[in-house]
């Protein structure tokens, strides 16, 4: 069989990658970028270079390579994105205990700020640990030394004979009272009790002496008095506190006649009170509030950074990134366009031609992109993990150390003068 003559209209391939790309090309109307965050006059330099790079790596002056010049952009465009993606987790990794309550942003369809703070990606944080403080704040609320909870205060009228007091209702019934602090936040909440008491009795301490102890400092327990001379005892401070919180202790241990347990908000005096009983109990208490409601009269940071995902990072400006980003960059962008052309050529795993057929390398270039974008995130990240601020802390301690074990063995000269 006589082999058949074709007369092709064209013998060049009609999809075929230019030797370089052209700066008019990168943002054109007809063929734009997929997603257009880049738009600078350096990012379309970068994009034009990378059409060169590629073509030279994929051999491009050898065997036609079946791309388009802005197949080449638009991986461009992805190894940037891809390489700010990972940088800002890294950075969310080191800053986040720093940020939680902070003012977080609003982000548009590409991840950048519509409003909230800008150029955070660049910024470096105060370390203020937030996530520890509030932590503590929140035990310091339970023991009752500091924290944001909010501590209200309540009053009864003790009655004659009436041992027990509904201590959820006397609070549920004042929170309608537009005067109390604690108006309109109870509702059928319950309510935390946190501390009983009562106005004890007043005493009075008594010394006496020539002087009335007007000449003594200090020493308020176990000493004599003396007159005619002006004599001081001078006595640390502590022991003053450490005297006071005794006297408080034995006030409300020895004067007092009262004790109480409570169950279920409702308090049981004893003894039964008499007429001769304290006009008046007071007790301390708070409402139990859903964790993410913040407080009107001041903001604790509960509608802020609460995650990574809401930490006001935008994509990291072209510009900022230095040319080991860049190298990094052109690199994932070939493999993304390796992968693009193999995707491609796996259309057709064989091409006929007369008496034969070309077989195309669509696969191996499928595995070879892949393997390589996956060893380029991994190198990446082991970098950056390397670069923690917790890393970074270690290493400039084990430089300390080793200047001051240097520093032990340099003679230390003696001055003469």
């Amino acid at each position: 069989m006589a082999v058949p003559v074709l007369t092709p209209a064209s013998q060049k391939s009609a999809i075929v990658l230019p030797v370089t790309g052209t700066h008019s090309n990168v943002n054109s109307a007809t063929n734009p970028l997929p997603f257009g965050i880049y738009t600078s006059d350096d990012f379309v330099s970068g994009a034009v270079d990378q059409v060169a790079f590629t073509y030279k790596r994929l051999g491009g002056d050898v065997l036609d390579i079946e791309l388009t010049e802005y197949n080449v952009y638009a991986a461009y465009e992805e190894a940037v994105l891809e390489y700010s993606y990972i940088i800002n987790i890294h950075q969310s990794k080191n800053i986040l205990s720093d940020v939680l309550g902070a003012t977080t942003g609003t982000f548009d369809q590409d991840g950048e700020i519509k409003t909230g703070p800008t150029d955070v990606a660049l910024k470096f944080p105060r370390m203020s640990f937030n996530y520890t403080k509030k932590v503590g704040e929140g035990v310091g609320a339970q023991i009752g030394v500091g924290g944001t909870q909010n501590i209200y205060s309540a009053s009864f009228n003790v009655t004659a004979s009436v041992q027990d007091y509904d201590l959820q209702e006397i609070v549920s019934s004042s929170a309608t009272d537009s005067s109390m602090p604690f108006f309109n936040k109870v509702g059928n909440k319950r309510v935390e009790i946190r501390k009983v008491f009562y106005k004890s009795p007043y005493v009075m301490w008594r010394f006496f002496g020539y002087y009335g102890g007007l000449s003594v400092v200090g020493n308020l327990h176990n000493y004599g008095q003396w007159s005619d001379d002006s004599t001081f005892e001078l006595i640390p401070t502590w022991q003053n506190k450490l005297q006071a919180m005794a006297f408080e202790d034995s006030v409300y241990t020895r004067i007092s006649h009262y004790s109480y347990e409570i169950r279920n908000n409702k308090l049981r005096l004893f003894p039964t009170p008499s007429v001769h009983a304290a006009e008046k109990i007071w007790f301390e208490f708070s409402v139990n509030e859903d964790p993410w409601e913040e407080d009107s009269d001041r903001e604790s940071g509960v509608n802020g950074v609460n995650n990574m995902g809401t930490i006001p990072f935008a994509n990291i400006p072209y510009a900022n990134i230095n040319s080991i980003g860049k190298q990094w960059i052109r690199r994932y962008a070939l493999a993304v366009s390796k992968e693009m052309l193999g995707q491609i050529r796996g259309k057709f795993s064989t091409v006929p031609i007369p008496g034969e057929a070309v077989t195309l390398n669509h696969s191996e270039l499928i595995s070879q992109a892949k393997e390589e974008k996956e060893k380029l995130r991994e190198e990446l990240k082991t970098v950056l993990d390397e670069m923690t601020y917790a890393k970074l802390a270690e290493q400039d301690a084990a430089k300390l150390e080793s200047a001051t074990k240097a520093q032990q063995n340099i003679p230390v000269t003696i001055f003469v003068g």
